[in-house]
């Protein structure tokens, strides 16, 4: 029997992969000796299936760098690894793990596969933009179809857990809006803030992920205290010191941080700064702007020296222009402050009025002129709702009757737009009877309505030379005819527009 298990032990390998496990077993095996001779027989196939998947093995080489910090200027990085039982076309990622755990791990960009031997192989990846990163990452080498995946690689430090981080700022930025200094009163606070976006400030406010570290400096001797970490954009400060924060990259150094703030702790009564978060002056047109100051226990807002009902917040919101001011209190201490808020509304305004005339019989024209301190303006005309072509300027010369508007568009810093409309009526085209009939219906004079305004004087003269009328917004009860001494009498009038035209005509009385 032990000869014939050591023959079958170096039988051809070809007879242990048979598709028929029961004749290789009849042909080797007999009669009491199967179910023996079958245990070895699978035994030996396992052992084999086994050796060949553990063939395939992925082997760290040290990594090239200590830790990964990542940003726009640079984000290329080589893992260098050999591998054993691959075929030639197999593929690699490279996979990055927070602490270790590769249950969701993060899948970064391949650059280029380079191989140096054959079965050594060099990556280049890049990390994602949007890592958030720690200082506990992990790398590991997976195949991407077999899913074998390769033991953590060290760091040319040796640590196998190092540092990863993507600085997707790396600027300067500002906080208390660049103010050096601030104070708050006893028993109080301050609110340090990282300044908000804008055309001349590239904050991290805009990348969400971003958190930050708070220190205190301490002078040259002595090194910085770290008062806050990995928190939002904000820091209240409770004691007096110097002030400043920087993004948390953790160990990669950076350039992003912001300024430095001296803030004391006042004593009695101070001044207090008032900030708009639309900055001041500020745009109409972006909404309402904040008004906030320092932390206190109760706050009372005024504007143009009016106590605001309702407005007992350390912020107050508003788009209403004015010198606003603020008490804050803290016990027994007082902080006040003030702003005079402005927009960067302008103004715009017409040298004629809404109403006017002209007399198109004797080719009368009215010039109109805007005047405004809009920034880089731009005028458009219309006339009946109508653009009027190459009416581009300050300045029209008006030779038709009709409603017209002006559009004055502020094109810089805050973009706004102001309407101006007036009304051009034909003076010529205006008929005044200068015949009054008792015995019809219409027994009294009556004046086309261009005319009965505030602003135009109507004079009625008997023939005697007696002022029976003189003054503005006539109206027909203003004048009772009485004078029926002679025979169809005979009265004149002088109408005096506001642009100092003269109509001039006579009224005959008939019964």
């Amino acid at each position: 029997m032990k000869k014939k298990l050591r023959n079958l032990h170096f039988k051809s390998n070809s007879h242990l992969f048979s598709s028929n496990k029961n004749e290789v077993a009849s042909k080797y095996c007999k009669n009491r000796l199967f179910n023996l001779c079958y245990g070895y027989i699978l035994l030996v196939t396992l052992f084999l299936i086994t050796s060949k998947v553990n063939s395939q093995v992925i082997t760290p080489m040290t990594l090239p760098f200590e830790k990964i910090c990542a940003d726009s200027n640079y984000n290329e990085f080589n893992v260098t690894f050999e591998i054993q039982g691959f075929s030639n076309s197999a593929s690699y990622v490279v996979e990055l793990s927070d602490s270790a755990d590769f249950s969701n791990p993060v899948t970064t960009t391949i650059l280029s596969t380079t191989d140096l031997a054959v079965n050594r192989k060099t990556i280049k990846f890049a990390i994602p933009q949007d890592l958030v990163g720690s200082e506990k990452y992990s790398l590991r080498i997976k195949e991407k179809v077999s899913g074998i995946a390769s033991p953590l690689f060290p760091s040319y430090v040796g640590s196998k857990i190092f540092s990863v981080y993507y600085k997707i700022h790396n600027n300067q930025f500002t906080i208390n809006n660049l103010k050096p200094t601030a104070d708050y009163c006893i028993g109080g606070s301050y609110v340090l803030s990282i300044d908000a976006a804008t055309e001349s400030n590239n904050s991290p406010l805009k990348y969400p992920s971003l958190r930050y570290n708070w220190y205190k400096n301490n002078g040259l001797l002595l090194p910085e205290t770290l008062v806050a970490s990995d928190t939002k954009g904000t820091y209240t400060v409770t004691e007096p010191g110097t002030y400043y924060a920087k993004t948390n990259y953790g160990t990669c150094t950076s350039n992003s941080y912001s300024n430095q703030v001296t803030i004391t702790e006042s004593t009695g009564d101070s001044n207090v700064a008032i900030v708009s978060s639309l900055g001041n002056p500020f745009c109409l047109t972006d909404g309402e702007t904040t008004l906030s100051v320092a932390a206190g226990t109760n706050y009372k807002w005024f504007r143009d020296n009016v106590l605001i009902e309702g407005a007992i917040n350390q912020t107050y919101s508003t788009k209403i222009p004015g010198v606003y001011s603020v008490v804050v209190g803290i016990g027994s201490c007082q902080s006040t402050g003030s702003i005079n808020l402005q927009s960067n509304d302008f103004t715009a305004v017409l040298d004629i009025p809404k109403e006017n005339t002209i007399d198109t019989q004797n080719d009368q024209t009215l010039e109109a002129n805007i005047t405004t301190n809009a920034e880089a303006p731009n005028y458009k005309w219309y006339l009946g709702g109508v653009l009027i072509p190459d009416a581009v300027s300050n300045t029209y010369l008006i030779k038709t009757a009709g409603t017209y508007k002006a559009v004055v568009t502020q094109t810089v810093n805050c973009i706004a737009t102001k309407e101006l409309n007036f009304q051009v009526s034909d003076l010529g085209l205006k008929d005044i009877p200068n015949v009054i009939s008792l015995s019809s219906a219409i027994n009294s004079w009556d004046i086309p309505v261009v005319y009965k305004n505030a602003a135009t004087n109507v004079t009625i003269i008997s023939s005697q030379g007696e002022v029976i009328f003189n003054g503005v917004n006539y109206t027909p009860s203003k004048w009772e005819i009485k004078d029926f001494k002679s025979v169809n009498p005979v009265y004149y009038y002088i109408i005096t527009t506001r642009d100092k035209q003269e109509k001039k005509g006579s009224i005959t009385i008939i019964k």
